[in-house]
């Protein structure tokens, strides 16, 4: 380049004029390149918050840990399952939902309670024949979020009852089978009179004779029997047919 200055007749201090003038060029288009590198980094940032924003504020449902695991022990007898999905939404969307706000005796609120949720229903088979169903719902404890799950026959009675997951100081004493064989033989009428804001019936009931292992954690035992309310209502929505309904009606 300098050579090539000298033969069109530069001087040395025009050439260095010249080169101190490209020098500032380069370094101004560096400095642009690098301002839009940053500019196009900052938007690739915020496009991944926004989708793992997105990603943790959406419904929340519940499912088995290990589905082929837990439904033989569970249903010990069965030989297979089929695996349905169902939400509020896809049943009948905010009407629905306010029918079932009713029948539970409080307001769905949070993630694990939005209409969207995607709820898991386990259909269990003995070859050809139906058994029951296995469903879970997610319920917000004193410290955390509570997985109630319910075994059901084909009338809607509790054959077993579960917490898959429990965030609860007192989760030792509540997993206890002793504490879930409370709940075997219910089904939705019996829990109707159960008001989940009062945390008893009226007059008193079935689901009042379960009693809590641990008097310190009530938020969490309340939780508990909101969360299998709410469960044996889905079902009758969903699977039931809604055959407890005129129980609700006539309450």
């Amino acid at each position: 380049m300098y050579f090539f200055y000298l033969l069109i007749g530069f001087s040395y201090e025009q050439i260095g004029r010249a080169c101190l003038v490209t020098a500032a060029a380069s370094q101004q288009t560096s400095a642009t390149e690098m301002t839009m590198r940053k500019s196009w980094l900052l938007i690739l940032l915020t496009c991944v918050f926004l989708a793992a924003a997105n990603q943790s504020l959406a419904a929340v449902g519940c499912d088995l840990n290990d589905p082929d695991r837990d439904v033989k022990r569970l249903f010990p007898e069965s030989t297979g399952y089929k695996t349905h999905y169902m939400s509020i939404d896809q049943k009948g969307g905010d009407a629905l939902l306010k029918e079932i706000e009713k029948r539970l005796g409080d307001s769905f609120q949070g993630l694990y309670e939005t209409a969207d949720v995607p709820y898991t229903i386990y259909e269990i088979f003995r070859d050809t024949e139906k058994i029951g169903h296995i469903h879970g719902v997610n319920q917000k404890g004193k410290h955390g979020g509570i997985q109630v799950f319910l075994v059901l026959d084909m009338e809607a009675k509790i054959k077993a009852f579960y917490f898959q997951k429990l965030t609860s100081r007192a989760a030792k004493q509540l997993r206890e089978p002793s504490f879930g064989k409370q709940f075997e033989g219910l089904s939705l009428p019996d829990f109707y009179p159960y008001d989940v804001k009062a945390g008893k019936s009226v007059p008193p009931g079935k689901v009042d004779q379960i009693k809590n292992p641990v008097p310190e954690a009530e938020e969490d035992f309340r939780a508990a029997l909101r969360g299998t309310k709410k469960n044996l209502i889905l079902m009758d929505e969903f699977v039931y047919g809604n055959k407890h309904l005129t129980h609700f009606k006539a309450k």
